[in-house]
C-alpha cells in the first residue's frame, strides 16, 4: 500500500473512532434511524429552556431585592408568558412544517431582509446559548468543590465546549442519547425539591399570602404604586432568559420524527408544562424557605441545602447528586445552540445570506461547518468573559426576543392577510398578537435595563454580522449576475436542441453514434445545464478541435441541508441531475459525438468524484476529466471564503493518484 494511502487509511480509523462512522444516503431508513421522538427531542431540545431555571429565577428573585415576596407575580407571569410563546409556536410549526423558525417565518410572511435580521439575531442567542449554559454548568459544580479549584473552572468550560463539538459532529441522536440519564435526574430531584419544599411548608403557605399582601402596601407606599409595578416589571424582565429555548423546536423541526407536526407539538408541551412547574416551584420555594443570596453558591444550591439540612449524609449525597445533575444539565443546554445554530446558519446559507458552505452537511449528515463555528465561537467568548455567568447573563435574551417579536409579528401579518380564507384565523390572529405584544414589551425593556450594562456589546455583535450578512448577499448577487452574461450560451444550445425536444417521436430516430472506448474521450464535470457548463463545453471543442469523439457528462447532486429533509426531497435532487446531465447528452449526439452522463448524489462532491474517476477510466482508458472554475478579477480571501474552489480540491486528489484533469477558467 503507498505511504499516501496508509496515512489516509490511518487517519480515517481515527477519525471514525472519534466521530462515528460515514453513514449512506441511499439507506432507505436513514430519515427514521436519525430522527428524534418527542421525549427525545424534549431532552435535546428542551434542556436549554429547563436548564434556564438555574439562573432565570435568580436572576428575577434577586432583581427584586428586599421585596421578594413580590416574586409570587414574577412566577406568574413567567407561567403565563411561556405558555403564550409556545401556542405562538404551535401556530408557527403548523403552517412551517419543514422547519425554520423565526429566520423563515420573517422571510417569508414579512421580508426576506427582515428574515436576514431575525436570522442574525438568532445566531448570537444561540451562540449566547452554548457559552452561558457552559459557563452557568461549570458554576454550578465548582459551587460544591474546595475554593482552591476555582482557577480551573475557565479550562473546564472550554473543555466542556469541545467535547460538545464532537459529540455533535458524531449526529444528532448521539449527542442526545447520553444525555437522557442526566435529564432524567434532573426533572426527578427537582421535581422532588419543590413538592417536598411545597408540603413541608404547606401550613406555612397562608402566611406567605399574607406577606405578599403586605409586601404590596409596603412597596407601594415607598415606592407608589407605579414604582412598585415596575419593579416587579423589572425583575420578570431580568428573568426573561427563562423563555429562550421555546422556539428551538420550530427550529429543529427537520430532526423530528414524522409526523413532524405532531411531534414539534408534543415536545412543545412536554418543554412548556415542565419548564413553568419548575420555575414557579423554585421561586417559591426560594420565599418558603427564605433562601437568601450567599457569595459562591447559587440560589438553588442554597435551597436544596436549606432543605436537606436535617438528613444528614442523605441530605448531602441528594444535594450532590442535584447539583451534579443541574451542572451536567446546563451543559446539555448548549445542545440546543448546537442543534439550532448550524440550522439557522445552513437556512441563510441556502438564501445566499452566509457563505454557501455553511449549508453543506458531512458524511455523519450534520452540519458541519456550522457545529464547528458556532463552537469555536462559544470558546472564544468564553476566554473574553471569564466564563463570568454574571457578564453573559447581561448579553443573553435580548437577541431571542428580537427573534421572537419579528416571529409573532409575521403571523400576525398572515392571519389578517388570511382572514378571509381562513375560518380560525381570530383565534390566530388573538394569540399571536398577545404573543407579540408581550415580547415585544419584554426586548423593550430587557433593551433598556440591560445596554448600559453590557447589552450594547450584543446589539453591536448582532448589527456587524446583519452588515456582514448583506455583503455576503450582495457578492452572491453581483457574481450570479456576472453569470448571467453566459445565459446566452444556455438559449443557443436549447435553440439547437429544440427540434429534439420539442418532437417527441424525432429524439427516438435520432441514431446514437457509435461508441469506440479507446477513443480519446473528454469527461466533464457539470453541475446542471447552465452557461459555466457549456462554456467548458465549448472551450473543450474549440481548443481541441476534433481530438475527442467521447463525451462523458458527470454530475454530481450535493445533499445539503435544504435537500436532506426527506426520501421525496432526494428523489426530485436525482431526477433533476438526471435531466440535467441529460440534455448535454442529447446536444452532443446531435453534433455526431457519442455521449453518456453518470449522475450520483452525495454530501461530499470531492469525495463522490474520487470514488467514480477509477470506474470511468476502467471503461474509456483514453479519458481526460475537465472541470471549469470561476475566476473573478481578483483572488481574495474572500472570494476564496465564499465560494469552494471544488474544481482545485478535485485536481489536488486527482494528482495523488496519477489522474489527467485539466481546469479550464471561467472568467467573471
Amino acid at each position: 500500500m503507498p505511504e499516501e494511502e496508509k496515512k489516509i487509511s490511518a487517519f480515517n480509523r481515527f477519525r471514525n473512532l472519534v466521530f462515528g462512522k460515514a453513514r449512506s444516503i441511499s439507506d432507505p431508513g436513514i430519515f427514521h434511524k436519525l430522527s428524534l421522538i418527542a421525549f427525545f427531542a424534549w431532552v435535546g431540545l428542551g434542556a436549554d429552556g429547563l436548564s434556564s431555571s438555574c439562573y432565570g429565577p435568580e436572576e428575577a428573585f434577586l432583581a427584586l431585592g428586599r421585596h421578594s415576596s413580590l416574586s409570587v407575580f414574577v412566577a406568574l407571569g413567567s407561567v403565563i408568558t411561556i405558555f403564550v410563546i409556545t401556542a405562538s409556536y404551535r401556530q408557527i410549526v403548523e403552517l412551517f412544517p419543514t422547519g425554520g423558525g423565526g429566520y423563515l417565518v420573517a422571510s417569508k410572511l414579512i421580508s426576506p431582509a427582515v428574515g436576514m435580521v431575525s436570522g442574525c439575531a438568532l445566531l448570537i442567542d444561540y451562540l449566547l446559548t452554548i457559552t452561558l449554559s457552559v459557563a452557568s454548568g461549570a458554576d454550578a459544580l465548582f459551587s460544591f468543590i474546595p475554593a482552591s479549584f476555582i482557577h480551573l473552572k475557565l479550562p473546564v468550560a472550554v473543555a466542556g465546549v469541545c467535547l460538545l463539538i464532537v459529540l455533535n459532529l458524531r449526529g444528532v441522536k448521539e449527542s442526545v442519547l447520553p444525555l437522557v440519564p442526566v435529564f432524567i435526574v434532573f426533572i426527578a430531584t427537582h421535581a422532588f425539591a419543590i413538592f417536598y419544599a411545597t408540603c413541608a411548608h404547606a401550613m406555612d403557605i397562608p402566611d406567605l399570602v399574607k406577606a405578599t399582601g403586605a409586601e404590596i402596601g409596603a412597596t407601594s407606599a415607598e415606592l407608589g404604586t407605579a414604582g412598585m409595578i415596575f419593579l416587579i416589571l423589572r425583575a420578570y424582565s431580568m428573568g426573561a432568559g427563562t423563555f429562550t429555548g421555546i422556539e428551538a423546536v420550530s427550529n429543529g423541526m427537520p430532526i423530528l420524527r414524522d409526523p413532524k407536526v405532531q411531534t414539534a407539538k408534543r415536545t412543545m408541551n412536554y418543554m412548556a408544562t415542565s419548564l413553568s412547574l419548575i420555575v414557579a416551584g423554585l421561586m417559591v420555594s426560594y420565599l418558603l424557605f427564605g433562601v437568601r443570596h450567599v457569595p459562591g453558591k447559587t440560589l438553588n444550591a442554597v435551597l436544596f441545602e436549606s432543605l436537606t439540612v436535617e438528613w444528614g449524609a442523605a441530605g448531602t449525597v441528594f444535594v450532590l447528586v442535584t447539583l451534579i445533575s443541574e451542572a451536567i444539565l446546563l451543559f446539555v443546554a448548549a445542545q440546543t445552540g448546537f442543534l439550532g445554530g448550524p440550522g439557522v446558519l445552513s437556512n441563510m446559507a441556502l438564501d445566499r445570506w452566509a457563505p454557501t458552505r455553511f449549508a453543506s452537511l458531512n458524511d455523519r449528515l450534520v452540519a458541519h461547518n456550522g457545529i464547528l463555528i458556532m463552537g469555536i465561537g462559544s470558546i472564544i467568548l468564553m476566554i473574553y468573559s471569564g466564563g463570568s455567568v454574571k457578564f453573559l447573563v447581561i448579553l443573553y435574551s435580548i437577541n431571542v426576543f428580537i427573534t421572537f417579536s419579528l416571529s409573532q409579528l409575521g403571523m400576525v401579518r398572515h392571519w389578517w392577510q388570511s382572514r378571509k380564507m381562513v375560518t380560525h384565523w381570530g383565534k390566530g390572529l388573538f394569540i399571536n398578537g398577545f404573543g407579540l405584544v408581550l415580547t415585544i414589551f419584554i426586548l423593550i425593556s430587557v433593551s433598556v435595563l440591560k445596554f448600559n450594562e453590557g447589552g450594547w456589546i450584543t446589539i453591536f455583535i448582532t448589527g456587524s454580522l446583519m452588515a456582514l450578512a448583506v455583503i455576503i448577499r450582495r457578492h452572491y448577487g453581483k457574481t450570479r449576475r456576472l453569470l448571467g452574461r453566459l445565459d446566452g450560451l444556455v438559449e443557443v444550445a436549447e435553440s439547437e436542441l429544440k427540434n429534439i425536444d420539442g418532437k417527441p417521436g424525432r429524439a427516438a430516430r435520432t441514431p446514437v453514434p457509435h461508441c469506440n472506448l479507446k477513443d480519446k474521450t473528454a469527461v466533464l464535470f457539470v453541475n446542471g445545464f447552465s452557461g459555466t457548463g457549456l462554456h467548458t463545453l465549448f472551450s473543450i471543442i474549440r481548443l481541441f478541435q476534433g481530438m475527442y469523439r467521447n463525451f462523458v457528462f458527470v454530475q454530481i447532486g450535493m445533499v445539503d441541508s435544504g435537500v436532506f429533509k426527506g426520501v421525496a426531497e432526494l428523489e426530485s435532487l436525482k431526477d433533476y441531475i438526471q435531466k440535467e446531465s441529460g440534455r448535454y447528452v442529447a446536444y452532443m449526439r446531435a453534433h455526431g459525438h457519442y455521449a453518456e452522463s453518470i449522475t450520483s448524489i452525495a454530501v461530499d462532491v470531492i469525495d463522490e468524484t474520487v470514488r467514480l474517476a477509477p470506474g470511468i477510466l476502467d471503461r474509456f482508458p483514453n479519458a481526460i476529466f475537465f472541470a471549469g472554475q470561476l475566476v473573478f478579477p481578483e483572488d481574495t480571501f474572500f472570494t476564496r471564503w465564499l465560494h469552494n474552489y471544488t474544481a482545485f480540491a478535485i485536481q489536488r486528489r486527482f494528482y495523488h493518484r496519477g489522474i489527467p484533469i485539466v481546469i479550464l477558467p471561467i472568467r467573471v
